[in-house]
């Protein structure tokens, strides 16, 4: 450290909470700079599971301090009900986070909105998780917004209500045939809220910055994946924000400058949560059987995951838009089963071989992936805790993954457990 981000290199799902969570125990504060509640990072610690839709990782650390910057969108009844969660399971909150001022707030007319945009999309519609998300980051750069130092204000948050509601109500009744809402409907709904989240509340833009200039150890921990992000992903079958670790700065108020390392974060083979283009889609039973051995299962959602071989092009992309330094590899004993395995290494589109990630979603609908196959171990790997006791057909993997994506791998997860874990020399 003392500065280093966490991003995804897939679609989301990449193991980034477990990874997060083993940074952090060096780490004195933890950043989630972007996403909501759509997100969701699972952490296993001595088999009790921890499920994070908004909260920093960091905060399964004592010794961490957990922040939510101005990236971030926050559903204030998620947050609060995450808070009660954690802290009936023994986890200490208050003293130990802080949500930023500047931090934008998912309204209730934000999920409505979004479900009736999803419906009115139809045979289109791009499988959001439905929380609010999309609309909430429109009302953002719209200058409609709720902002948490709103919220934490009464007088404010009615004043911000009443000027903003008459353009929401256009949209809700005359666009989808909605109820309107009232100020009154809202307050009673999320007003009591602001009591709750008022001492979390700070300028992190100055705390960081206070952070950095005492040379402290900060992490920055991306949500959702590279793929998914607004500018560079899979467009439109994406995220409302960008997932990259530019977004760490803006998202955070930290200078790009100040951020020096990156840890890019693959999974051994790829998944995907709701529609867009999986170009090693596997819809077989050895699709099934990696969903079922991996629990590919929406941590947010518990919408079945698609499954499919590792993809070299995508996350080759994703490591060269992040800046990657280096890589953890993630459920790496999935695929101890398997007597070969094959890995994505080019695509093939209309006859013409391509080793770099299509822009337009027409063209990579139609791409074929070129494979090469490597060899299985057929031997269990939860309990290895050394690189070198490895099956050597599994170092090959290893090194095969890092020579496609460009980067050294330093972490391997071969379970869910923090101590699943093997660290490269």
């Amino acid at each position: 450290m003392p500065t280093l981000c966490v991003v995804g290199l897939q679609w989301g799902d990449e193991g980034k909470g477990k990874v997060v969570d083993l940074l952090a125990e060096e780490a004195d504060i933890v950043v989630r700079f972007q996403g909501g509640s759509n997100a969701g990072h699972t952490v296993v610690i001595d088999g009790q599971k921890f499920i994070l839709h908004i909260l920093p990782s960091g905060i399964l650390r004592p010794n961490c301090l957990s922040i939510l910057g101005n990236g971030v969108v926050i559903d204030p009844i998620q947050w609060a009900a995450e808070v009660d969660d954690l802290q009936q399971k023994g986890v200490t909150v208050h003293g130990r986070l802080l949500v930023s001022n500047r931090a934008q707030v998912v309204m209730p007319y934000h999920k409505k909105l979004d479900a009736a945009l999803e419906e009115a999309r139809g045979d289109a519609s791009l499988g959001t998780t439905l929380r609010g998300i999309g609309p909430c980051y429109v009302d953002k750069v719209g200058r409609l917004g709720v902002r948490v130092a709103d919220l934490v204000h009464p007088t404010a948050f009615r004043g911000v209500l009443e000027r903003t509601l008459p353009a929401v109500n256009r949209v809700l009744h005359r666009g989808f045939g909605l109820p309107e809402m009232t100020a009154a409907e809202i307050l009673q709904e999320v007003g009591s809220c602001g009591d709750r989240l008022r001492p979390f509340v700070a300028d992190v833009a100055q705390v960081l910055h206070r952070a950095l200039a005492e040379e402290k150890r900060v992490l920055f921990e991306g949500a959702q994946g590279s793929l998914l992000d607004v500018d560079f992903g899979t467009y439109p079958f994406v995220t409302s924000s960008n997932t990259s670790v530019a977004c760490a700065a803006s998202g955070s108020g930290v200078p790009p400058s100040r951020i020096q390392d990156v840890i890019g974060v693959v999974k051994a083979y790829s998944t995907r949560v709701g529609q867009g283009p999986l170009i090693t889609e596997l819809r077989n039973e050895t699709g099934e059987k990696l969903r079922q051995r991996g629990g590919e299962f929406g941590a947010t959602t518990g919408r079945p995951r698609r499954c499919g071989w590792f993809d070299g092009v995508v996350t080759r992309y994703s490591a060269m838009i992040n800046g990657v330094t280096r890589l953890a590899l993630t459920k790496l004993d999935v695929l101890d089963h398997l007597d070969t395995i094959p890995v994505c290494v080019g695509y093939r589109l209309r006859g013409t071989l391509l080793q770099e990630l299509p822009a337009d979603i027409d063209s990579l609908e139609h791409c074929e992936p070129v494979y090469r196959d490597l060899p299985g171990w057929l031997r269990e790997t939860s309990s290895i805790t050394e690189f070198s006791e490895l099956p050597a057909p599994a170092r090959s993997y290893v090194q095969a993954v890092s020579d496609l994506v460009g980067a050294p791998i330093e972490i391997i997860s071969v379970g869910r457990d923090r101590r699943h874990t093997i660290r490269v020399p």
